[in-house]
């Protein structure tokens, strides 16, 4: 998919502002309505902006324990990664997961309610999958910065 510098203004302005009207996206990239409307149908169609959410503040949801979690498998085989990722995609704690190099197969992070929490989802879920060779565990402290906006050059 080739992006043009409207594109990718439309994608910059939605990116900190989805529910924008279509009105106003096209006003500020500086085209008309209808244009800007085929131009952002077009970049859902192939796959560009994936989708639309909403960001809630997990404080207010009693969600204020963030854990970063490094996972090593006792074999980096195609089945065993293929299983702990299935398994991890499960889990609504778990929000991101990515595979690593370096001194753990996999990162997690992990957001719950408490210490008790954790601990509960690490002994009923984590622990319990096999081929799982290390788990470490890093509580985050403070939330410094937090983005979802890609950063696009315009």
């Amino acid at each position: 998919v080739e992006l043009d510098s409207t594109d990718l203004k439309i994608l910059k302005k939605l990116q900190t502002q989805a529910r924008i009207s279509n009105i106003d996206l096209a006003g500020e990239v500086g085209i008309s309505a209808s244009a800007c409307l085929r131009r952002v149908k077009e970049l859902e169609n192939n796959g560009v902006i994936d989708k639309y959410v909403t960001i809630i503040n997990p404080f207010v949801l009693g969600l204020g324990v963030t854990v970063m979690v490094s996972v090593t498998l006792e074999k980096q085989v195609e089945k065993a990664l293929e299983s702990f990722e299935k398994a991890v995609r499960e889990w609504p704690e778990i929000m991101e997961t990515y595979l690593m190099t370096g001194d753990s197969d996999y990162l997690l992070r992990v957001v719950v309610s408490d210490l008790p929490a954790y601990e509960k989802f690490l002994m009923e879920r984590l622990t319990k999958l096999p081929g799982i060779s290390s788990i470490k565990s890093s509580f985050a402290l403070k939330e410094i910065l937090h983005r979802t906006a890609l950063p696009i050059k315009v």
